[in-house]
C-alpha cells in the first residue's frame, strides 16, 4: 500500500461514507431521545401504556439500527481512506442493496439507482481495484 496514491474517487467516496456516518448517527439519536420521551410521556396515561411501550420500542430499534448503519460507514470510510480490500468489497455489496432498495421504492428510488450504479462502476474500474489491491498493478506508462 505505501507509495500508492488514492484515486480522488475513492477519497470523495471516503468523505461521503463519512457524512452519512454523521447523519446517520445523529438521526439514530433522534429517535432514541424523542420516541423514548414520547413514549415516557404517554405512559403516564393509564390507558395508553401499551401503546408507550411500542412507541418507545419502536424509537429503540430503529435508533438502534441507524447508529449500527453509522458505525459502518464509518469503518467502510477508514477502509476507503487507507485502501483496505475488504472496504472495496463492503462498498461493492452496499452499493448493489442500494440499488435493490432503489428498485423497490421505485420510482423515488432512481436517483439511488443512478448513484449507486455508479459507485458500482467506479470501483470496478482497474486503477481503482489496484488500489485496493483487487486486482494487478497498472504498469506506468513507458518512457
Amino acid at each position: 500500500m505505501a507509495g500508492k496514491e488514492r484515486p480522488t474517487g475513492v477519497t470523495i467516496l471516503a468523505i461521503l461514507e463519512i457524512i452519512g456516518g454523521i447523519f446517520s448517527l445523529i438521526a439514530g439519536l433522534m429517535f432514541l431521545v424523542l420516541f423514548v420521551a414520547m413514549s415516557s410521556m404517554i405512559g403516564g396515561v393509564p390507558e395508553a401504556a401499551p401503546f408507550a411501550i411500542l412507541l418507545g420500542a419502536f424509537g429503540a430499534v430503529i435508533g438502534g439500527l441507524l447508529i449500527l448503519i453509522s458505525i459502518v460507514c464509518f469503518i467502510i470510510a477508514y477502509g476507503f481512506w487507507k485502501g483496505k480490500g475488504w472496504a472495496w468489497v463492503l462498498g461493492l455489496i452496499f452499493a448493489i442493496l442500494g440499488i435493490i432498495s432503489g428498485l423497490i421504492s421505485l420510482p423515488m428510488g432512481i436517483i439511488s439507482i443512478i448513484i449507486n450504479g455508479l459507485i458500482i462502476y467506479y470501483l470496478t474500474r482497474p486503477h481503482v481495484k489496484a488500489f485496493f489491491g483487487r486486482a494487478a498493478p497498472i504498469p506506468p506508462p513507458p518512457t
